[in-house]
């Protein structure tokens, strides 16, 4: 009898507020082979107590000796990843949340495609408060790499870290998790890598909450981090995207239109962190924008374009009227 685990879960803790609920969301699984691998990352919040608290011996924990941060967020998910000891490897925020089958529909969507490094599901966006906000759109069971990316970057696709199983033995021989600046856009490369080979499966049952709140990595950080891992991705995609030979007819189609959309993603990605900058301090954020305008070819339109939806934000927020 094989007693190997099927499935390792790692949280690379750092918020104490929703770990408890995050934690129990995974001891509460109905498929029950799995570790549960929790490395703080030296965090002043009572993650040790919290997870101390849990005598549950699927739970390894881990401390480090220091804290690496958000910048190199990445460094500290493969930490994780060390320590899997089993066949599939699941990344958890640790305020996010798994449905009680999360692990058991996955296990029967890995041995519908057993021969795939990487597996999908659909998610619920959720509030502070855990309330249902929105809804993951579904995908097709079976899909190539390239129209991954294609419907990624025409942005008819929302995706997260956790709505994604991959085999841990190709994260291990690829160096783990894709380096990008606050992991922008790291999750994503990092599916694309798995698909590469054989492509990628999903399944149209929502298994997994995202938490969406103003302490989410994607809701801070340095700007100029946020735009240098943009063009680190769009880099990336090019030079994958362009080495590739294809003689399905298809698949070089979704080459060409993902090589003429690429550019446009890129400005809009950048013209969206530029927006989200305004948020802290409106003027400091006109003058980035400003010394910005030339280097990310900002147009006047998009210039007033970004100040108009910051002024039209703030003021929703306010309870104001246009």
């Amino acid at each position: 009898m094989d007693n190997r685990l099927k499935f390792s879960i790692g949280i690379p803790a750092f918020k104490a507020e929703h770990l408890r609920d995050c934690i129990e969301s995974i001891l509460n699984q109905d498929y029950t082979n799995f570790e549960l691998i929790i490395v703080n990352d030296f965090s002043p919040q009572p993650i040790e107590k919290i997870v101390l608290s849990y005598n549950d011996e699927r739970i390894k924990y881990y401390k480090n000796d220091f804290n690496i941060g958000a910048e190199n967020v990445v460094t500290n998910w493969n930490r994780c990843l060390e320590k899997s000891t089993s066949d599939y490897f699941v990344l958890m925020g640790d305020d996010d949340i798994l449905e009680k089958n999360y692990l058991s529909e996955f296990d029967k969507l890995i041995r519908s495609f057993p021969n795939l490094n990487v597996y999908h599901c659909r998610s619920l966006i959720i509030d502070e408060k855990s309330l249902g906000i929105e809804l993951t759109p579904s995908n097709p069971q079976f899909e190539s790499v390239l129209n991954n990316i294609w419907h990624r970057i025409t942005e008819k696709r929302i995706q997260f870290l956790s709505d994604f199983v991959y085999k841990t033995s190709f994260l291990k021989l690829n160096g783990g998790f894709y380096f990008l600046p606050l992991a922008w856009a790291s999750d994503d490369i990092t599916s694309y890598l798995a698909a590469s080979i054989n492509g990628i499966a999903h399944t149209e049952k929502v298994l997994f909450r995202y938490r969406r709140h103003s302490n989410n990595i994607s809701s801070t950080g340095k700007v100029d981090l946020k735009l240098k891992a943009i063009s680190m991705e769009c880099d990336w995609i090019l030079d994958f995207v362009s080495k590739k030979d294809f003689t399905n007819n298809e698949d070089m189609i979704l080459k060409k239109n993902i090589l003429a959309t690429l550019p446009k993603y890129k400005k809009k990605k950048i013209l969206y962190t530029l927006s989200e900058s305004l948020s802290g301090n409106f003027l400091k954020g006109v003058f980035r924008l400003g010394v910005s305008y030339k280097i990310y070819k900002i147009s006047l339109v998009e210039f007033l374009f970004i100040c108009f939806n910051y002024l039209k934000s703030y003021q929703l927020k306010k309870g104001l009227k246009l």
